[in-house]
């Protein structure tokens, strides 16, 4: 896939400004490539030092850790557009972000799960006992516009929003006793969103997640066995090509399907032809792709049903573990409970007590109701 040229000597990178909120939260503007220098506005507020951090609960039944965040009940949820946090800030809302305008902002969330502390954790904890919840999360707001979508916004802000994913991977994985870094979006009330505004929110986890485990478990093995010279997903990934019966986007760097043993009604991985880890070590040209078939597939799958489709887009980046990280390839997994126009999937007893997924659609046929949803737009373009 290819793009405009570029004029020499225009930047390629957005620009980064850097500012604290009243509270001590960190904000930081990525604005579009080739804007002019910002100097952003102080935050007017004066709001009060920062909530008490939640606590970390080890489970000794499963081996996971557990956090409690109950300071979280008193989260902001479903406002107003005139008072949205999200949106600029105005005479009328002050907002999280103090300007006025702005492109793409990222910002410790003010009601975290984990954090602000950051150290390193126990192994376990005795029954009884916890710890701080340490750790961080930010928010991604993807545009300053209210209403919209990810998948609505133009090439070049959202190419922003993946330098802004690369770059906030860097930062918090540096950060003390973090050991897997997640981006992420929820989208639509079907999910549980509590602000409509367009965002998602990474998380930086003091522990691998346990679904990250659990694949980077399998990856590890599949890796052990091929003595180090192939990955479970990029194996996954050559014969999902090979077969195409459930191939969606296929492209130079990148491609989307749906996968063979599907959990979700909806659901398209999105998987890099090159081995990488995380954001960080994808190229220009990859970044560019990527964003090009991520908008791409996220148009196909408002497209399939009369209104917007929820989903959840979960960008896997490999933890920061010596052991699983060479094995685990960095890749989307975009998954929707979404399947029939009016029906959604629930997590009843089967999926939400055993982990025992039970699928109401054929992987082969929501692939090809995709191929002709986007066969169609191509058709009416």
């Amino acid at each position: 896939m290819t793009h405009a040229p570029i004029a020499p000597g225009t930047p390629t990178t957005p620009r980064i400004t850097q500012m604290r909120l009243s509270d001590g939260r960190e904000l930081l503007y990525f604005d579009d490539p080739g804007t002019a220098p910002r100097t952003p506005l102080a935050d007017a507020r004066g709001l009060p030092g920062r909530a008490d951090h939640g606590q970390l609960r080890f489970d000794e039944l499963s081996g996971d850790w557990v956090a409690v965040a109950a300071h979280r009940q008193s989260r902001t949820h479903l406002p107003p557009a005139d008072q949205c946090p999200l949106c600029p800030s105005t005479p009328g809302n002050a907002s999280e972000i103090p300007d006025p305008d702005y492109d793409v902002v990222v910002f410790e969330n003010r009601f975290p799960s984990l954090g602000p502390d950051l150290t390193e954790l126990p192994p376990t904890l005795p029954w009884g006992h916890t710890v701080p919840a340490v750790g961080r999360c930010e928010v991604v707001s993807f545009t300053p516009e209210h209403t919209g979508s990810f998948g609505e916004l133009p090439y070049e802000r959202a190419r922003t929003v993946v330098d802004a994913w690369a770059h906030r991977t860097a930062a918090l994985s540096a950060l003390p006793g973090v050991r897997q870094v997640f981006p992420f979006e929820n989208r639509g009330a079907d999910i549980g969103v509590t602000l409509h505004h367009p965002h998602g929110q990474i998380y930086a986890y003091p522990y691998v997640a346990p679904r990250a485990a659990q694949l980077g478990a399998a990856a590890r093995r599949f890796y052990d066995d091929a003595e180090g010279t192939a990955t479970l997903l990029g194996s996954l990934l050559d014969r999902e090509r090979d077969s195409g019966e459930r191939v969606v986007l296929d492209g130079d760097h990148f491609t989307a399907f749906v996968p063979f043993a599907a959990r979700w009604p909806l659901e398209v991985h999105l998987v890099p032809h090159r081995h990488v880890a995380d954001f960080t070590e994808l190229s220009g040209e990859e970044k560019d792709e990527l964003t090009h078939t991520y908008l791409t597939l996220l148009g196909a799958v408002d497209a399939m049903y009369p209104t917007p489709t929820p989903y959840v887009a979960a960008w896997h980046q490999a933890p920061l573990d010596a052991v699983l990280r060479p094995a685990s390839r960095f890749h989307l997994q975009l998954t929707s409970p979404r399947r029939a126009a009016d029906k959604l999937k629930f997590l009843a007893g089967s999926e939400a007590a055993m982990g025992a997924f039970i699928n109401d659609t054929t992987p082969e046929q929501v692939a090809e109701r995709l191929r002709e949803v986007l066969a169609a737009g191509k058709a009416s373009a």
